[in-house]
């Protein structure tokens, strides 16, 4: 579904990323791990079209969009959820899923709305309760949950996540995995950013170890989280998976 080929990207004279190179497969989680400032959400931001690489291809369903403008990317199946949420703090629960709608055609918008938000009320109830409520007032956890439902509105094929438990209690974060390993279940398919390295092995596909803007390691979750090294750097001595 999507491929990355030798990436490079950066902000003026910097070079964040070199020569990365990754791929999802449809119905996959792929997680990508590494330490802050690795370029995990640079990698991201660049996929969305938020980012123009230097060098290298993103392929999305065959297709070149490395040069196509954010919202075309949008249109085409892809959606990111930021890491920060960046809501619309001063509107209601339902106005920021709305305008989570706003790519799709207009004659098909109403009714896809509506569907759509009957699946995200069922995926996190809390949001309806609170969809009068401005999304400024909402707790962390619910604002993670809005953030993820707005850009499920798009109706994506591929859920681009950067640390979507970032700040969030563990009891919270926990309800964020399960909803993830939910979506994975009905259909989308996923790249996961996250610190949570032991949350996120476990209930992804495969994954990939980013480190000063290159890619060090890869394979499947059962190999990563046995690995010594990405043990020992990313998931301490005591690892388990607690999320099962």
């Amino acid at each position: 579904m999507l491929r990355v080929q030798n990436l490079r990207t950066g902000y003026g004279n910097l070079e964040v990323l070199r020569n990365v190179s990754l791929h999802v497969d449809a119905g996959e989680i792929v997680v990508l791990i590494g330490a802050n400032g690795a370029g995990k959400s640079t990698l991201m931001n660049t996929i969305a079209g938020l980012l123009r690489p230097r060098e290298g291809k993103v392929l999305f369903l065959g297709e070149p969009i490395q040069s196509r403008r954010a919202s075309e990317i949008v249109s085409r199946g892809i959606s990111l959820v930021p890491e920060g949420r960046q809501l619309f703090a001063p509107l209601t629960v339902l106005e920021n899923l709305t305008l989570g709608a706003y790519s799709l055609p207009r004659k098909q918008r109403t009714l896809a709305v509506q569907g759509k938000l009957e699946e995200i009320w069922g995926l996190f109830p809390i949001l309806y309760e609170r969809r009068r409520q401005p999304a400024g007032t909402l707790s962390g956890g619910e604002q993670q949950m809005l953030a993820v439902g707005r850009a499920l509105m798009s109706r994506p094929k591929l859920l681009l996540l950067d640390e979507p438990s970032m700040g969030l209690a563990p009891l919270v974060a926990k309800e964020i995995f399960l909803a993830i390993r939910r979506l994975r279940e009905n259909g989308t398919t996923i790249l996961l950013v996250e610190q949570n390295a032991r949350a996120a092995l476990a209930i992804a596909t495969r994954g990939y170890v980013l480190e000063v803007g290159m890619i060090v390691a890869e394979g499947k979750s059962e190999e990563l989280s046995s690995s010594k090294e990405i043990v020992r750097a990313y998931l301490g001595k005591d690892y388990k998976e607690v999320w099962e």
